[in-house]
């Protein structure tokens, strides 16, 4: 991770660690920098940069800001408007973009922001380009063979233009519509687009398919923005399936690019879930290429036994979708992904896309005919507790001896009953500890033993 970009952008609290002027100099900076690209590569063309975002209230200055930039630089900026993290990747990859930018902070609360660079294949940004953009924010920029003290602004016709591209989203909803392979009538499907990005998208694809859809938390006024909705509140869609006799119900990030399910019975079906039924499916099929499933280091204890069990094979990356798309492209597999929901079918996208695993499990539960919770029945979770503790120094905390020997404490009286898995966030300031363990009583024990640790050797943030 850089200084300012961590495994999921630019992240932090709007004008405070995240300012107008950065997006302005990230914008400058893209402008120049892929302008330059086309003048080496003997084109005169303006760079073409495709940009969303969601329903924060600051996004819409960030949008301004990086279009300020963009275009003093000389590049066009393409304006998909509010829309999904992986709308933006399908545009840039099927459209022919030099990059693409998404203003979000995903999951975050309102008043945080972030900035999310896409490379021309629709995955996560280079990191050469990123240790670049952090140089030139930091004032000592080198590229193409000299340092540059400052960017030269675009003059007379050379100035870039903004142009209204809301036709690349409805192209996006389309190529969603069209991965549809059964008719969803007569299925009472809820979705809880989190008050974000997928508010004008998801129920557009549903109906379209012929589901009968319940949409909640599709009201988004700057502010409500994953406010007690969504996947990060899980609960309320549990309340709003049972109540409404729902057959399934689908809960969406800021962003949309993760999803989380609730079963019929009101049960939620984490993203270990999802990659155990959609495995499932793909291997019956005969679809499993590699016969392996990417995970992260936090998926449960249980998914492992159930693919043990299944003959199914698993790689574990580092917690981020960043880090499980790496794996699966250089190893060849076609589905992996998190706990948390970021599932990357690579077959039809280069990011995790919440809406696009929703119709996947649909997929699966037409094709065979059954509930939702009897597709998770050969899944058994393992008792866990996770407690995110907020820290001053998140590197400094984790590498402290005395919590480490607490961790080695932990594990050594786990032994083969259990695991403890202490890690910093990739974009908060944030220590993660969890436990899985037989029961939940012995999860919390061992999770309080460490975070206290933690707390008394000071590093708890006030």
């Amino acid at each position: 991770m850089g200084k300012y970009f961590g495994t999921d952008g630019f992240r932090g609290e709007a004008n405070c660690n995240l300012t107008a002027d950065h997006a302005f100099k990230v914008g400058r900076f893209l402008g120049w920098y892929y302008t330059q690209l086309k003048r080496r590569s003997g084109s005169d063309g303006s760079a073409r940069i495709v940009i969303g975002k969601d329903t924060r209230r600051s996004s819409y200055m960030f949008e301004y800001s990086l279009v300020g930039g963009l275009v003093a630089s000389g590049a066009d900026a393409y304006l998909l408007h509010v829309t999904t993290t992986p709308s933006v990747a399908f545009v840039v990859r099927t459209e022919g973009f030099d990059c693409g930018i998404m203003i979000s902070a995903s999951h975050n609360p309102y008043y945080d922001n972030g900035i999310k660079l896409i490379n021309n294949f629709g995955e996560k940004m280079d990191e050469s380009v990123i240790r670049l953009v952090e140089a030139y924010l930091d004032g000592n920029l080198e590229a193409f063979g000299r340092k540059w003290e400052e960017l030269p602004l675009a003059k007379r016709d050379q100035i870039g233009r903004t142009v209204d591209h809301v036709a690349g989203r409805n192209r996006y909803i389309g190529y969603l519509i069209s991965l549809g392979m059964y008719s969803f009538k007569g299925v009472k499907v809820g979705l809880d687009c989190a008050n974000g990005s997928s508010w004008n998208i998801a129920k557009c694809v549903f109906d379209a398919l012929g589901a009968k859809t319940y949409v909640i938390n599709a009201d988004p006024d700057g502010y409500n923005i994953n406010q007690n909705a969504g996947s990060t509140h899980i609960e309320v869609l549990q309340r709003y399936v049972v109540e409404n006799g729902l057959d399934v119900g689908f809960a969406y990030d800021g962003d949309a690019d993760r999803c989380l399910c609730v079963d019929e019975k009101g049960n939620v079906i984490t993203g270990d879930h999802i990659l155990y039924i959609y495995a499932c499916y793909m291997k019956e099929r005969g679809k499993l290429l590699m016969n392996t499933v990417v995970t992260t280091v936090m998926s449960n204890f249980g998914l492992y036994k159930a693919f043990d069990e299944l003959g199914i094979d698993y790689a574990k990356t580092a917690v981020g979708d960043k880090y499980v798309y790496e794996y699966m492209m250089k190893n060849g597999c076609r589905i992996g992904g998190e706990q948390s929901g970021h599932i990357i079918f690579s077959k039809y996208a280069s990011t995790g896309d919440g809406i696009l695993t929703s119709l996947k499990i649909m997929e699966v539960m037409m094709a065979r005919k059954k509930k939702l919770s009897e597709l998770s029945e050969g899944f058994t979770v393992y008792p866990q507790v996770l407690t995110n503790v907020r820290v001053t120094d998140k590197k400094a905390a984790q590498d402290d001896a005395d919590v480490q020997a607490a961790v080695k404490k932990v594990t050594e009286e786990l032994g083969d009953t259990g695991r403890i898995l202490v890690r910093e966030s990739g974009t908060e300031p944030v220590v993660r500890v969890m436990v899985e363990a037989e029961s939940e009583e012995i999860c919390q024990k061992y999770v309080d033993m460490v975070v206290n640790v933690i707390k008394e050797n000071g590093y708890v943030a006030g």
